[in-house]
């Protein structure tokens, strides 16, 4: 008996163990600071800039919380196409059709699009026009988080605003579709500098938010994907009775609108929306991440903000690179150059040589 008993207790020792290995491999890292960015960027020409943001976003997801997972997307649009530098909210012109005119890019919500241009009215009407708009988009995708339920962090400051649109093809091409699989997801965002955990972190943006049924209705017809645990098909099917219909649903169905670690216990329990949710658990490669994940929302939250840090920073302009833009969705005039710091809150040229 007593044998018997520290066998289970050298079982049970070793099981432990190899959890804490298992979780310390995934320990989070802050990645290091891009150069042109700091964290005190605005700490004399705007200072009330985070608050001025975080507080009309209150306002903002007091009336409609669902407009966090928006802003949240727009972020992650933003940054995975030519990097963080606004150019996502640029609309079309002669040169060719926007970034929003790509397919991916047909379903963000265009409420945030209207107001990131409102915090850019409120922050330029404070600090003049020294704030750019990929700065607020940032600040904007964090309070997202933080305001829906997530964990609170700083990002670095000082991106400029980009002056061109990347084409249709340039942003098809690095915005993984939600059919991609996981092979897909690791080989396009390890381009990017991420890894396993860098990718599975961020998928789990996908606990707040809807998704249209024409993401994922190849899971649904003309049969269910067996991946697919059966009462969560039914429910979808009522909800998605054909193809092509243009109703919405949760991306995650335990709290959908708030930023917590439920989106992993969605997938393992097989009920990930789509086929690039779901076969994060499916693919030995990152199953192990979902579920410490799902069992430790510390562990994720963590990785999830270093992975934010890290995707924030993804090719930004610094400097005298770009601009800062007197409204989000168009270039400046015709200025050829403008000296940081010299931008007013108009339209009218201060600087160009």
């Amino acid at each position: 008996m007593a044998m018997a008993s520290l066998k289970a207790s050298s079982v049970a020792t070793l099981l432990l163990f190899a959890v804490l290995i298992s979780l310390r491999g995934l320990e989070a890292q802050t990645p290091p600071v891009a150069p042109g960015l700091s964290y005190t960027f605005y700490q004399t020409t705007c200072p009330q800039l985070q608050t001025i943001i975080r507080q009309q976003l209150q306002t903002v997801f007091n009336s409609d919380i669902g407009q966090a997972a928006g802003l949240l997307r727009l972020h992650f649009h933003d940054c995975f196409v030519q990097g963080c530098d606004g150019s996502v909210l640029l609309d079309g012109s002669a040169s060719g059709p926007s970034e929003k005119s790509a397919i991916p890019n047909l379903t963000l919500r265009a409420q945030a699009f209207v107001i990131i241009e409102n915090l850019r009215t409120l922050v330029h009407n404070a600090c003049n026009r020294t704030v750019s708009c990929a700065d607020i988009t940032a600040l904007a995708a964090r309070d997202a988080v933080v305001l829906s339920g997530g964990p609170n962090y700083n990002i670095p400051l000082g991106r400029r605003d980009g002056l061109n649109f990347a084409t249709t093809n340039v942003t098809l091409a690095n915005l993984p579709p939600p059919f991609a699989n996981t092979t897909t997801l690791l080989n396009s965002l390890a381009l990017k500098g991420f890894n396993p955990t860098d990718v599975v972190a961020l998928s789990g943006g996908h606990t707040i938010g809807i998704a249209h049924c024409t993401s994922f209705e190849s899971r649904l017809f003309p049969s269910r994907d067996p991946t697919m645990d059966q009462t969560f098909f039914n429910n979808l099917r009522t909800t998605c009775p054909a193809l092509n219909t243009t109703n919405t649903t949760f991306m995650d169905i335990r709290s959908p609108n708030v930023f917590d670690n439920r989106y992993y216990v969605d997938l393992m329990n097989r009920q990930g929306l789509f086929t690039s949710d779901q076969d994060l658990y499916t693919d030995s490669r990152t199953r192990g991440i979902v579920t410490n994940f799902a069992i430790n929302q510390t562990l994720f939250f963590q990785n999830f903000v270093n992975a934010m840090i890290k995707m924030s920073q993804l090719s930004v302009l610094t400097g005298t690179q770009g601009e800062i833009r007197a409204n989000c969705s168009r270039r400046n005039g015709n200025d050829l150059f403008i000296l940081p710091g010299m931008e007013k809150n108009d339209d009218e040229k201060v600087a160009s040589y």
